[in-house]
């Protein structure tokens, strides 16, 4: 992709409004806390005390509307307690440049290694960041300085305070992870009725397993329908697919077939109830006719062999759909999921018990070409150099450009550039509306006041919409804020645009100097889900040589790992895809290629999932050499992907020539489940295996590609090309 064509893509991500629920009660909450702390300190101190306040109150409330599973409180208080410790600090190395620049770059750096937890913690810790820039203005001495720190921390106390007393969708977003779950399950039985091999996407399952650990104090109160339903989900996937694919289930053409997509249909209809029942926590009815579907005859069933035997394990999952749906989340009438007692939730650590995995992910990340290290030493350097540049216009308020550039940076180049333009133009549109409402009301610390929550609640309530409509109101609350302080529209309205203009500028420009790119990785994205692929594929045949229940569990483990590999595979594939840097061990139609590849040898293991027999079941021993020689195979493809090599499938080939049908139960299925999985690593193996002249070829042709898409732009036809 050229640099035009990717900013033009930025400006237009930048710009969109993105389709998401409201939420107005939250943003109605949030708004009032930073009310209470607001209208007192400006009523009974000074507009500086207010200033704090709402600087305090306003971010520990954005705070806690980013994705997080743990309690909003939590995030309020651990927002306001960083935002005051920032503060308090900055004031103790302000006096100088030569103590405040060094403290400055080492809590930039540190916000920007907070990204190696999560984005939570990156952008929480970015905000503390500008806390430290903005209100080492507003004390004068070293004891104003701790009772600004204790007007921002009780900001966060308040919104603590609020959550806990006023309580909006408790568990709600847990709920909607796990619905959100069994509604992807769903829509995927209904694509395999037109589709017998449609793609599933895993995200829904692995949200909502994240959104399953808990702490311990948490599981103490957590909806006992949030308990099982996840995993009913997961083994319900399997199966579906299982009896939808013509190879291994149901027959492509006639009876079968029609019975197939019947109960693929009944599937889905259970699928939604029960979505719906756990997302509302009230029972939820299911058609009549799709119940009557769910009813194998033994005499006249059009199934047969290891269709049936999918459909019959498919009714009885689904009468474990039936009971959550008709239960709604009641206490007491929600079925309890099976398994050891300790087993029944996912362990989350409590704040204490998280601070050795923070310090184990930031060691991890510790390495130069880490994006998030690179990050990390882009906010340092740019907050430094944005600040001297700043304090030496003639200009005030000189901490609004390093506070633009550390608040739209992200460890990737779509997200930073998106935001950078995002910022500026709700700057400008913010400032324009204040400003005019300024100048109609005048000067008056308590409507500003006023006008500065009203402003908070609205960006509050466009969070989620999009950074450029949120960003809006912002710059108006800033504006407002500063009115309050006596601050003329004059003076901070022209300095405000101009220094966003600065700091911005300076953001993306870092990213051009010192860049993450994601494309050069690729192919050891690529090789790392490979080789999590071959586990899973290994430990799902394993399964059959020895059904024991540590191999079953080594299969869960494996799935697991598989899944995370994907989501890192297609992160970096989609942020590739947005870069403008020339492809580099793999064009993008490789790619892509590959991927679908290793999706269908993803897919053919689940498919022998959905058969593997029962603990202490009967043995395949003709799936043990087939186990080795793909296990083997794999690990050496993923190291030659990896080093730029043709992979090579010598045993997995030799394995299965010599695996011979066998009598007993599943060998025959097994084995054309295993012909997919050849089949899908040999298209792997075309797509990525090249001479050195197709590879000189191969980038010829994806530069005339590129050249020929910005010109069908250009001149218009590229709407009519893509349509066509």
């Amino acid at each position: 992709m050229t640099w035009l064509r990717a900013f033009g893509e930025v400006v237009r991500s930048g710009l969109t409004i993105e389709e998401t629920r409201l939420e107005p009660l939250l943003a109605l909450r949030t708004a009032a806390g930073m009310a209470i702390v607001v209208g007192p300190a400006l009523w009974l101190v000074s507009p500086a005390y207010a200033a704090s306040a709402a600087l305090g109150a306003y971010s520990a409330g954005g705070a806690t509307f980013q994705r997080t599973w743990r309690p909003r409180k939590v995030i309020a208080l651990g927002a306001g307690a960083g935002l005051a410790l920032s503060t308090f600090v900055g004031y103790l190395a302000a006096g100088r440049l030569v103590t405040f620049l060094p403290l400055l770059a080492v809590w930039a750096f540190a916000a920007g290694m907070a990204w190696a937890v999560g984005s939570t913690a990156g952008i929480v810790a970015a905000t503390t960041v500008g806390s430290m820039l903005v209100t080492i203005t507003l004390p004068t001495s070293v004891g104003r300085a701790l009772e600004h720190a204790g007007v921002i921390a009780l900001g966060g106390v308040v919104q603590a305070v609020l959550i806990l007393l006023f309580p909006i969708r408790r568990w709600g977003a847990h709920r909607d992870a796990l619905a959100d779950a069994l509604a992807a399950v769903a829509d995927y039985a209904r694509r395999l009725r037109h589709d017998p091999t449609a793609p599933f996407d895993p995200e829904p399952l692995m949200t909502a397993r994240d959104a399953a650990a808990v702490t311990p104090s948490q599981a103490r109160t957590r909806p006992p329908v949030l308990h099982g339903p996840r995993g009913l989900a997961e083994r319900i996937r399997p199966v579906v697919a299982a009896l939808a694919d013509p190879d291994v289930g149901a027959p492509a053409e006639g009876p079968g077939r029609d019975r197939a997509r019947e109960l693929l249909d009944a599937a889905a209809d259970v699928l939604d109830a029960a979505a719906r029942s756990i997302r509302r926590g009230a029972p939820a009815e299911v058609p009549p006719g799709s119940t009557a579907v769910l009813r194998v005859d033994e005499e006249y069933e059009a199934l047969e062999g290891p269709a049936r035997q999918a459909a019959e394990r498919l009714v009885e999952l689904l009468g474990e759909a039936l009971e959550i749906a008709g239960s709604g989340g009641v206490r007491g009438r929600t079925p309890t999921p099976p398994g050891p007692a300790g087993a029944q939730f996912l362990v989350r650590p409590t704040m204490l018990r998280l601070v050795p995995v923070v310090v184990r992910a930031i060691r991890r990340e510790l390495r130069r070409d880490s994006p998030v290290f690179r990050h990390a030493v882009r906010l340092a350097a740019v907050a430094t150099l944005g600040y001297l540049i700043a304090a030496r216009l003639p200009l005030g308020h000189s901490y609004w450009a390093p506070i633009a550039s550390v608040m739209v940076m992200r460890p990737d180049f779509h997200q930073t550039y998106a935001r950078a333009v995002a910022r500026l133009a709700g700057t400008l549109a913010g400032v324009a509306l204040a400003t005019g409402m300024v100048r109609a009301l005048g000067p008056d610390a308590h409507v500003f006041g006023a006008l500065a929550v009203v402003s908070a609640g609205l960006s509050y309530t466009l969070i989620r919409t999009g950074y450029a409509y949120s960003q809006c109101f912002t710059a108006a609350y800033v504006v407002f804020l500063l009115g309050m302080g006596g601050q003329a529209w004059e003076q901070t309205v022209p300095e405000r645009v101009v220094l966003t203009l600065l700091g911005g500028a300076m953001a993306m420009l870092a990213y051009v100097v010192f860049p993450a790119w994601e494309t050069p990785r690729l192919p050891g994205r690529l090789a790392d889900w490979l080789a999590a692929n071959g586990r899973y594929a290994a430990a799902v045949l394993r399964s059959y040589a020895e059904p024991t229940r540590e191999h079953h569990a080594d299969m869960r483990r494996a799935l697991l790992a598989s899944r995370e590999a994907y989501a890192a595979w297609q992160e970096a594939y989609d942020r590739a895809r947005q870069e403008p840097v020339r492809p580099r061990g793999l064009t993008s139609r490789e790619a892509q290629e590959a991927q679908e590849a290793l999706k269908g040898f993803g897919r053919a293991a689940m498919l022998m999932e959905s058969h593997v027999p029962r603990a202490d079941s009967r043995f395949v021993p003709e799936a043990e050499r087939f186990t080795e020689a793909l296990e083997t195979d794999t690990a050496k493809a993923a190291v030659a992907v990896r080093e730029h090599r043709n992979p090579d499938w010598g045993r997995v080939e030799e394995a299965l020539h010599a695996w011979e049908d066998a009598a007993g139960y599943g060998s025959p299925v097994v084995r054309r489940e295993a012909e997919l999985q050849k089949r899908a690593l040999e298209d792997l193996a075309t797509a990525v295996s090249r001479t050195p002249l197709e590879r000189d070829v191969g980038s010829a042709r994806e530069e005339q590609r590129v050249r020929a898409a910005v010109a069908a732009e250009g001149d218009g036809s590229g709407t009519a090309h893509r349509g066509g």
